[in-house]
């Protein structure tokens, strides 16, 4: 009995020591990721050409012409999916 109070108050105070690194490692990604965006900064991606399992082209746009891009297909998006049929009968 004595063990086992022993080892489950150790594991009460040793466990926030133990996650202490990683909290502060996951605060340290935030706040670099927060300081690193630029929207000038160049990113390339690789796209799929349509019809082509091997073929593809490499598109490079600023990060902010990238968000840009997103948010129009999204709109495409939501308008297709809102937009009525013409081709179904009433």
């Amino acid at each position: 009995m004595r063990n086992l109070v022993l080892v489950s108050v150790s594991a009460f105070i040793l466990t926030p020591l133990a996650s202490a690194p990683a909290l502060a490692q996951a605060d340290q990604q935030r706040q670099s990721a927060n300081k690193a965006v630029d929207p000038n900064q160049m990113i390339c991606e690789k796209e799929q050409e349509t019809g082509s399992r091997l073929a593809s082209k490499r598109v490079c746009m600023t990060r902010s012409q990238w968000a840009e891009q997103r948010r129009l297909d999204r709109q495409d998006v939501d308008r297709a999916q809102t937009q009525k049929s013409m081709s179904t009968p009433q």
